[in-house]
């Protein structure tokens, strides 16, 4: 079946339907990594975007079973549902082969209802994505017409955080996951380091809640950071009682605000499996997975605060962190998935100052 990506600018971009048969609208972005579209799609960081995957060859290892861990976490997925609005692949594999494949990508994004079209040149698609910067499109898989959407309106985070509280473990050490759109594997990666974790919707009044808890962490999620007025109260009170926090993703951009600095949208943001992040005062760079649009803003850092990490693709901030109190956070993604493994440690060092403070 033909299909069309049509750009807030008009141009237009013809291939086939290989996903649910539906017409889409959201911000259109792309994403350079070679290998994860299982995690990627499921990834909540994604919601309200068309995903453009600029490697060619999409689908050739199909779907894995959505089994669970040890911890009632999908084992291979980042969340229970894929977030995206849409995909856009160059060259969809029909056939796949993987030994833990249980279905194609093609049937399992129709039994989410996402439309996807392959044929694209998503070479070009990109392209013109960094030139002109990421922009409102529209998938048409049938005659009827629909509007652009303008997903930065949207307070996209209270739209894929929990509803309520949830615990997981049993660990000494109490962890307060602030879920934005926290991907599985942070919780995780806390849970396979000893701690308990305690997960909270992202307008959870930590502070007016029986709930015990030693230290915070904030996840990632999509969207502008501050359509997050009650995560950003939180986390300042957080500051306040200088309990120790803990900033992924969305959590660096939170973070940064609850201490007084800004932040900004980037022209085309990062998403990809391959972004180089130096630490500062050494020279020591990691290879980080990231998926964000928003960073922060390096020189409105307040007094007694610090750039922590720099991009060394673009010179963006990837991490601050307060001089003298145990407050930091990254702008890339320590728990992977899809990605390398890197700087995992940071959640060793974390929960080794939560385990200090308690």
């Amino acid at each position: 079946m033909c299909a069309k990506l049509i750009l807030e600018d008009n141009t237009e971009f013809e291939g086939n339907s290989f996903g649910f048969e539906k017409n889409s609208s959201g911000e259109v972005v792309f994403n350079t990594g070679m290998t994860g579209y299982p995690e990627s799609l499921t990834d909540p960081s994604y919601k309200g975007q068309i995903l453009v995957l600029t490697y060619p060859l999409i689908g050739n290892y199909g779907i894995p079973s959505d089994e669970k861990d040890e911890f009632g976490l999908e084992k291979f997925f980042e969340s229970s549902k894929i977030h995206v609005k849409g995909l856009i692949v160059s060259d969809y594999s029909y056939e796949h082969s993987h030994w833990q494949a249980k279905k194609s990508l093609g049937e399992w994004l129709k039994e989410h209802k996402i439309p996807a079209i392959t044929g694209i040149d998503t070479r070009a698609l990109t392209k013109k994505l960094r030139e002109k910067g990421v922009m409102p499109g529209k998938m048409i898989l049938n005659s009827k017409n629909i509007d652009f959407e303008d997903s930065d309106k949207k307070n996209l985070a209270a739209e894929v955080s929990c509803k309520t509280p949830v615990e997981y473990g049993s660990g000494k050490t109490k962890i307060a996951l602030i879920d934005c759109g926290a991907k599985n594997n942070i919780t995780r990666s806390l849970l396979l380091r000893g701690a308990s974790v305690l997960k909270v919707p992202w307008d959870f009044d930590l502070f007016n809640s029986s709930r015990k808890f030693d230290a915070i962490v904030i996840g990632n999620g999509p969207g502008n950071p501050k359509h997050c007025e009650k995560t950003i109260k939180t986390a300042k009170k957080a500051l306040e009682a200088e309990i120790p926090v803990f900033g992924i993703c969305l959590g660096n951009q939170i973070l940064a605000l609850a201490a007084g600095a800004d932040t900004y949208k980037l022209k085309y943001g990062h998403r990809s499996q391959n972004q180089p992040c130096l630490e500062k005062g050494t020279k020591k760079c990691f290879i980080t997975s990231q998926n964000h649009g928003y960073a922060v803003k390096k020189d409105s850092l307040p007094e007694n605060w610090e750039s922590w990490f720099v991009n060394l693709n673009d010179n963006t901030n990837e991490g601050i962190r307060h001089k003298s109190k145990p407050f930091m956070s990254v702008q890339f993604h320590p728990e992977a998935m899809p990605g390398p493994l890197d700087t995992a440690f940071l959640f060793d060092r974390f929960l080794k100052i939560a385990g200090e403070k308690k």
